[in-house]
């Protein structure tokens, strides 16, 4: 059968041209997520919690009062301290004004005013003690779960609740060492999770390990990722791949292509009389869904990705460009 044109009509083939690619170099590894800061606040000062006051799992910001411990004793001891200082001051003075007058000595003013400074200090003490009463968020987080409850007597060091920031997340994985050349700041990074199946996730390196362990012959990388939706959490198992570098232009054609025979892999080729050939290849590195040809084809050349089963040497086909490239091609004939 033949078309008007007089060439062969032969069976419809999907094909695409064979184009140049950028090829990365990556380094597949395993990792794990953690919070970009992450505690458990602790009370500074004994005593009771009067108030709780967020919500667990609220979004909360750097600052913000979370625990209020009954302050009514160190409110107390900070008005005692403040008229201290106020008589203080008022000695310090009179001590000044009797100098002046050549009255009182210097003595009696300098140790006026170390009193002054004294309880100036001690006013000080008492207003951190006062403060410390309020135990605030040292960032922006997401509170956890809390340990204690309204009435509840903590203890300096008691853990009271954890708050986490997951507006970023770090990523931590180790390569292998023989890839020290490759690694640097900057690098380009790729996470797959297995909660979100067929999702990737953009990342960079910002931090290497200074040194190898020496058992395991590898390096500590830390990578950071952005979280904005909140949907990754701290701890979450990471398939990173690593994008040493970028630099080199390779031949990429579908993974379908491939036909494996006789301890070697080959694919169809189209020929300019729209029959098709028996083309072996040397593969390369494979990506999702794609992989290098080192050799056996040339930018341009045209190949069935679907439909081989059908196929065999010298038969014609109606090619079906699915690459988007059949008007440029019925343009040139």
């Amino acid at each position: 059968m033949q078309a008007a044109d007089g060439a062969p009509q032969g069976l419809p083939a999907e094909v695409v041209h064979v184009q140049s690619q950028t090829l990365d170099k990556r380094i597949s590894v395993v990792g794990n997520l953690r919070a970009n800061e992450s505690l458990k606040l602790s009370a500074e000062q004994s005593g009771r919690i009067e108030t709780i006051l967020f919500q667990e799992g609220q979004q909360v910001k750097a600052g913000k009062p979370l625990f209020q411990l009954d302050k009514a004793i160190y409110a107390a001891e900070m008005r005692q301290a403040q008229a201290r200082v106020k008589l203080s001051q008022i000695a310090y003075d009179r001590a000044t004004n009797l100098l002046q007058k050549r009255v009182g000595s210097e003595q009696s003013r300098d140790q006026a005013f170390a009193e002054l400074e004294v309880d100036r200090a001690q006013l000080a003490l008492a207003s951190t003690r006062l403060e410390k009463m309020t135990v605030k968020a040292p960032f922006s987080g997401i509170t956890g779960l809390r340990l204690v409850s309204p009435g509840d007597y903590v203890n300096p060091g008691q853990e009271l609740v954890e708050l986490t920031d997951i507006s970023s997340l770090k990523v931590d994985f180790r390569v292998p060492e023989i890839y020290l050349q490759t690694l640097k700041p900057g690098s380009q990074i790729e996470v797959e999770i297995d909660a979100f199946p067929g999702q990737r996730f953009q990342g960079e390196v910002y931090a290497i390990a200074p040194g190898s362990d020496s058992r395991a012959h590898n390096i500590q990388v830390r990578a950071r990722i952005k979280n904005t939706d909140g949907a990754l959490r701290p701890g979450l198992f990471a398939k990173v791949e690593l994008i040493a570098s970028r630099d080199k232009t390779a031949l990429m054609i579908p993974e379908q292509a491939i036909i494996p025979q006789d301890s070697g892999f080959f694919v169809l080729r189209m020929k300019e009389d729209k029959t098709v050939e028996m083309a072996p290849v040397v593969l390369g590195q494979r990506r999702p869904g794609i992989v290098q040809i080192s050799s056996g084809l040339n930018p341009g050349d045209v190949i069935v990705t679907a439909g081989q089963l059908k196929l065999f040497p010298g038969m014609p086909i109606t090619p079906i460009y699915v690459d988007g490239s059949q008007p440029k091609l019925a343009k040139e004939n």
